[in-house]
Formats: C-alpha cells, sequence, structure tokens
C-alpha cells in the first residue's frame, strides 16, 4: 500500500500544473455548491421567520389615491379610512373574516415618568394586535376588549422604553402611571419586540386614542384574520368583493386597485412558498452543474494519466502485474485528487457562509410602511456540506473508473508500440 502512495505523490509531482487545475475544479464545485445553498438558505430562514411570527391568514388595508374617474368624481382623490370601513367589514364578510381590528397614531409625543421622558408614537390598537404583528409581551398584559369599550386610559410601552423612564429610579412598571402629552395613562404591559413599523411605539385602545386626540371616525389601517380562504383564487375574489363594499362607501371604482392597498399575508405566503421552491430547485441545478465541471475535470486528467503510463502499465502487465493492481492504482489517485481538493473546496464554502452570517446575517428591509427581514443565517448544515463532498468523491471515483478499465484492457504489445 505504500508503494501506491508513493507512486500517487511522484505522479502529482510531476504534473503539479495540470493537477492542481483539476482539483481546483473540484475544490471550486463543492465551494459554488455550498456557497450558493448559503445564499438561498439566508433568503429562505428569512422568509420562515416572517412567517411564523405573524398569522398568515391576515390581511391589512392601507389607504391610497385614486386613478380613475368614478360617479362623476375625479381621479386623483385621497381615500381615507374611516370607522364605517372597520364596521363593514365585520358586517359583510362573516363568513370569511374572524376579526377585525384597526390603528390610529397620534406622532411625536413627549411620554414622561418623574424627570425622565422619551419622544415617540401613541398607536391606538385593538386586542387582536398581538396576532398579525411582531408584538410580544415581556410583562402584564396587552390591551383587552374593556379597555376598548370602557375608553380606558391604559398604556404598554417598549421594554427599552421603560428602561429609560423606570430604571434610574428602580421603580416596578407595572402599575404605575406616566404622563403623555398632558394626559395620565397607566402602564398595564410592556412589551419586547418591535412592530412592522421598527419602531418603539407606545400601545393605547384604540378608542381611547381616537376619542383624546381627536381623530374623528379616521383611522390609519385595518386588520383582520380570515378563514375559510384556502388558495390564491378565493384569495383573489375575497379581495375583489371587499373593493366593492370600500368602493362604496368612499365611492371609488373597485377596479381601482390603487384607491386602497390590500396587503394578503397568506396570498404573499404561496406566492413565496413557490418562490422559495423555485429558488430551492435552482441553487441545486446550478450547483450540480459546477460539480459536474469538476468531475470532468477528474475524468480527463485521469485519460490523459493512462495515454501517458500506457507504456508503463505494458510494461507492468509484461512482468506479470495484475490487472487488478494496475486498476486500483487509477482509482486510488483519482479518489485521493477528488478528497484533497473537495475537502478544501467545502471548508472555503462553510468558511464565507460563516462570514456570510457574521456580516450580513440579519439583513432588515424598511420600506415605510414596516420592516422586513430578508437576509437571516446565511449557513449551511455541517451534514448537507459532508454529504455533497461525499457524493463529489464518489462521482470522482467513478469518473476515474472508465480510464482505468481502458488501461487495464490494453494489452502489452500494444503498450509497449506506445509513444
Amino acid at each position: 500500500m505504500f508503494d501506491i502512495w508513493q507512486e500517487i505523490y511522484s505522479t502529482i509531482k510531476r504534473n503539479k500544473l495540470r493537477t492542481f487545475l483539476t482539483g481546483f475544479a473540484v475544490a471550486w464545485g463543492i465551494f459554488m455548491l455550498i456557497v450558493l445553498l448559503g445564499a438561498g438558505n439566508g433568503l429562505i430562514h428569512a422568509f420562515e421567520q416572517s412567517a411564523s411570527e405573524r398569522a398568515m391568514n391576515s390581511i391589512k388595508i392601507f389607504p391610497g389615491w385614486t386613478t380613475k374617474s368614478y360617479d362623476g368624481l375625479k381621479e386623483g382623490r385621497r381615500v381615507q379610512l374611516d370607522n364605517k370601513d372597520f364596521d363593514a367589514t365585520e358586517r359583510y364578510f362573516p363568513d370569511n373574516v374572524i376579526e377585525a381590528g384597526a390603528t390610529v397614531r397620534q406622532s411625536a409625543v413627549n411620554v414622561s415618568f418623574g424627570a425622565e421622558y422619551v419622544n415617540l408614537s401613541l398607536t391606538g390598537v385593538y386586542p387582536n394586535h398581538t396576532k398579525v404583528e411582531v408584538v410580544k409581551l415581556f410583562k402584564g398584559r396587552f390591551i383587552n376588549e374593556i379597555d376598548i369599550k370602557e375608553r380606558r386610559k391604559v398604556i404598554v410601552l417598549h421594554k427599552k422604553t421603560a428602561e429609560v423612564l423606570f430604571d434610574k429610579t428602580h421603580t416596578e412598571p407595572i402599575g404605575q402611571v406616566v404622563n403623555a402629552g398632558n394626559v395620565v395613562y397607566q402602564v398595564v404591559g410592556i412589551y419586547n419586540d418591535k412592530g412592522d413599523s421598527g419602531d418603539s411605539d407606545a400601545f393605547l385602545p384604540f378608542t381611547t386614542l381616537q376619542t383624546i386626540y381627536n381623530k374623528g371616525d379616521k383611522l390609519n389601517n385595518l386588520v383582520m384574520t380570515t378563514k375559510n380562504l384556502d388558495n390564491i383564487e378565493s384569495n383573489e375574489a375575497f379581495e375583489a368583493r371587499y373593493r366593492r363594499v370600500i368602493g362604496a362607501n368612499h365611492r371609488f371604482d373597485p377596479t381601482d386597485d390603487s384607491a386602497i392597498w390590500i396587503w394578503n399575508r397568506f396570498t404573499n405566503y404561496l406566492q413565496q412558498q413557490k418562490g422559495t421552491g423555485l429558488l430551492r430547485t435552482a441553487i441545486w441545478v446550478i450547483g450540480i452543474f459546477t460539480l459536474l465541471s469538476g468531475i470532468v475535470g477528474v475524468s480527463n486528467i485521469m485519460l490523459i494519466t493512462v495515454k501517458e503510463r500506457t507504456r508503463e502499465f505494458g510494461i507492468r502487465k509484461a512482468l506479470g502485474a495484475k490487472p487488478l493492481s494496475i486498476l486500483w492504482l487509477i482509482i486510488v489517485e483519482s479518489v485521493t485528487i477528488t478528497t484533497i481538493f473537495g475537502y478544501i473546496g467545502m471548508v472555503a464554502g462553510i468558511g464565507v457562509t460563516e462570514w456570510m452570517n457574521n456580516a450580513f446575517g440579519n439583513q432588515t428591509m424598511d420600506n415605510g410602511i414596516w420592516s422586513e427581514v430578508v437576509f437571516l443565517n446565511p449557513t449551511v448544515d455541517i451534514r448537507i456540506a459532508i454529504q455533497a463532498t461525499v457524493t463529489l468523491i464518489i462521482a470522482g471515483t467513478l469518473a476515474g473508473l472508465v480510464p482505468a478499465r481502458k488501461a487495464v484492457s490494453i494489452r502489452p504489445i500494444e503498450a509497449l508500440r506506445a509513444d
């Protein structure tokens, strides 16, 4: 066995450039596969986290501007959502709407406790807000139905806001009262996660904020959780019916998609699932073809090796060497080159994915309405990396088998005549 390794070493040493180029093709193939898988996983993991943190059967409605004239009114009108739209959502769609909610916002309010204060936005919400947004309680409770009905002056603060207001005095926030724009609110809860806006808003009962800050019957957006909408077609049909109802309230063309903007998370989820499947397939197709280029390189170098060593193999056979020993020599050389450079490519690929994770592992996009994680944990399971490398080694072995069989089939007299 030691003699075989000596021969392989001497062969590689005599053909350094050729061996390096072939090995580079192998290393590059496994490297690119792992990097592509890592980048793809970064997108897929971000999507999966976003999906897991929100109710996928939810729809948000935002106001817009008309782009079509309708019922004697010109285009370019601002459509402002109001309480009638909230009532219509619950009244006209009992078969599809589980629960409706809404938000209304008051910006730039100073919230103080003693000498400490912060400037933030107050958002009036319904109890179902936590079901559709990334708002998780850290302590206390959230807004409830009694708060809504009685227009209670209660407030839910972000954890960072509570730290600014209460940490210096070592005061327990829950139960304390804070001053917000000369209105006193009792702190009933602390939440720990950002909402879609990416801001540390304080939450009030929807009806309380709408009354205290003279918002009339206007609201910023509507939100609902849905049922019996299991595919894209049924969701699109629901959206069309919903546009007709809201269009009747505000006298705009129900086919005018710009009048109100509907963000249907379930439809987006189905579309993203399809896109995720296509992304996975594309990554594997590209990666496999890249690996094939390395395998072809191994096969080519083995063919060249056999051709260059034809006379040597003929002499070996004439001296009594068994065909199996020649076959074994060529296969071991193929496996050695594939294993060494495959391992190098795997380590380099894992290193790059770890660098991507440290540098770009939690990228978010903020479009002004909500923020979304778009790239998260772009790493590859070590088992997949090892499996891909082992697959490449096996394929490299099979690639070396063809020229090895050719070497074995050469008759000694023909080998001795070879140039």
